[in-house]
């Protein structure tokens, strides 16, 4: 049975785990710091990756602090720093966490990737495109092809959310295995249920903004627009309407904005790298204000 290559390296070991090894298949390195938040989630996602694909690619984990002659090799100077190697050479640096979905992209630039998720990506594009029902048959043959990989159902999740099959997506999604719906994407789909939830509660989009043209200052309208707004996926939106409550009035529902604006940054944080960046950063510039 194919086994999950996943190694911790020093000085001595590094040669034949990296160098020799990359002549058969990529090796990918993740120079770290055990004290490092981002690479600490991004070597979960490298081990769970080097898990769905056994024997088609290394993980290896090199301790900056333990093996300071490797980082001055390497010349590296910040962490998480990966470096995928082939037939003996560094074929491939990025600086920096990466997500799920990045990861997945550089691995299939070395030709480790599933023909499902192809399958998946052409499926969002018609998606996107307006051709819904086509996706969803595209999804269904990656389904029949490929029944072990659960990110085709948590596609279907999102599809159902998006044409207001609510319902259905809970109901699909709590049929995901555990480790699906604990992972990045899972979270962040968990997060936008429990969000269309709370929208169905709320008086609808169009009756909040009738509300708030008729009182800008009507802040328990703006914070359930707000919360329609990331059921409908218009993140932007949905944080311009948090700030502005934020800095008119930051105890609203005891600083229900503020909370709100934190769990819409950790929700994206694994997916949307840069917006998540984005949104903390204008929040600490409004906090020191």
């Amino acid at each position: 049975m194919p086994r999950s290559l996943i190694f911790e390296l020093n000085q001595k070991t590094f040669a034949e785990a990296v160098l020799l090894n990359s002549h058969k298949v990529p090796v990918v390195v993740e120079f770290m710091g055990v004290w490092s938040g981002p690479c600490i989630t991004l070597e979960r996602r490298l081990t769970d990756l080097a898990e769905e694909f056994p024997e088609q690619f290394v993980f290896a984990k090199v301790d900056i602090d333990e093996q300071p002659e490797l980082r001055k090799q390497y010349r590296i100077e910040n962490v998480p720093t990966v470096i995928v190697f082939r037939d003996g050479k560094p074929a491939r640096t990025e600086v920096g966490e990466l997500s799920a979905d990045d990861l997945r992209a550089l691995l299939k630039d070395f030709g480790v990737f599933r023909e499902s998720d192809a399958m998946r990506e052409e499926a969002r594009a018609r998606h996107l495109a307006g051709d819904t029902v086509g996706a969803v048959d595209l999804l269904g043959r990656a389904a029949k092809a490929d029944p072990a990989n659960p990110r085709i159902a948590m596609d279907m999740v999102q599809i159902m959310m998006d044409v207001g099959q609510v319902g259905d997506a809970k109901a699909l999604f709590a049929r995901l295995p555990e480790a699906a719906r604990d992972s990045d994407t899972g979270r962040v789909l968990a997060g936008q249920l429990a969000f269309a939830d709370l929208a169905a509660q709320t008086e609808g989009v169009v009756a909040l903004e009738a509300r708030l043209a008729a009182d800008p200052a009507d802040f328990a309208a703006r914070f359930d627009l707000a919360v329609c707004e990331v059921a409908r996926h218009d993140l932007d939106a949905a944080m311009r309407h948090l700030f502005a409550i934020q800095q008119a009035e930051p105890t609203f529902r005891e600083g229900a904005a503020h909370e709100m604006i934190v769990t819409l940054i950790n929700m994206v944080a694994p997916n949307q790298a840069e917006a998540a960046t984005r949104y903390r950063r204008q929040l600490a510039n409004l906090l020191s204000e």
